[in-house]
């Protein structure tokens, strides 16, 4: 008797078994969702707005370096940019190494002093 009913839970727990499995993978699904709204989606935007900075760059622009030189642009290439680090002094780096640009207020405080 109880192995008879044994068989009989087996045979209807088709359905429920097709169930399960997908309610298996949905943890799966929504660490995938929180990884990509919380680690994925903000690099890519942060690698696109530096990708346009990159892009948009002019001679006498005020830039910092992902090494932390502060300079002013001098010349642009298409793989390099010219900075002028201090009075006569010149260096060369390549664009992707351009961290940020600096803001007006910065480099006039750098200026002051």
């Amino acid at each position: 008797m109880l192995i008879s009913t044994a068989y009989a839970m087996g045979a209807s727990g088709g359905q429920a078994g097709q169930a399960q499995g997908i309610a298996g993978f949905l943890p799966i699904i929504i660490l995938f969702a929180i990884f990509y709204f919380l680690l994925i989606r903000p690099q890519q935007k942060k690698a696109k707005e530096h990708r346009e900075m990159i892009e948009n760059l002019k001679k006498g622009n005020r830039v910092v370096t992902s090494g932390g030189i502060f300079g002013t642009i001098v010349s642009l290439d298409d793989n390099t940019v010219g900075l002028e680090i201090a009075e006569k002094v010149k260096i060369k780096v390549a664009r992707g190494n351009i961290g940020g640009l600096m803001k007006d207020n910065e480099s006039q405080a750098k200026s002051k002093e």
